[in-house]
C-alpha cells in the first residue's frame, strides 16, 4: 500500500507564491517519477510538472519560468515552487508517483487526494 501526503495549498493573491510538497511512503521499491497535475472546474486534468529519479524535468508551457519542481530522493518527496501565480492557476493540484514495486521492474502509479490552490485578490 502506498500513501501520498500532500501539503501547501491555499489562497494567495495574484503575483504571490506557494510551495506544494508531496511525500510518498509505503510499499515502494524505488520511485521512477513524481509529478504534479491540476484540474480546474470544468476542465480536464493536466500535467503541471514532473521529475524523474534521474532529475529530468517536464513542465507545462503555461508554467515554465514560474514554477520549479524539485525532489528530495532520500525521502521520496517532491516539491513544487510556484511563483508569479495567476488566477488561471486556480485548480486542485494532485501529486502522482510512478514507482517500482520490486527489483523485477513491475511498475505502478498512485495519485494523491489533491490540494486546492486558489489565486484571487
Amino acid at each position: 500500500q502506498v500513501q501520498l501526503v500532500e501539503s501547501g495549498g491555499g489562497l494567495v493573491q495574484p503575483g504571490g507564491s506557494l510551495r506544494l510538497s508531496c511525500a510518498a511512503s509505503g510499499t515502494i521499491f524505488s520511485i521512477k517519477s513524481m509529478g504534479w497535475y491540476r484540474q480546474a472546474p470544468g476542465k480536464e486534468r493536466e500535467l503541471v510538472a514532473a521529475i524523474t529519479s534521474g532529475g529530468s524535468t517536464d513542465y507545462a508551457d503555461s508554467v515554465k519560468d514560474r514554477f520549479t519542481i524539485s525532489r528530495f530522493n532520500a525521502k521520496n518527496t517532491v516539491y513544487l515552487q510556484m511563483n508569479s501565480l495567476k488566477p488561471e492557476d486556480t485548480a486542485v493540484y494532485y501529486c502522482r508517483t510512478s514507482y517500482y514495486i520490486s527489483s523485477k521492474g513491475q511498475e505502478n502509479d498512485y495519485w494523491g487526494q489533491g490540494t486546492q490552490v486558489t489565486v484571487s485578490s
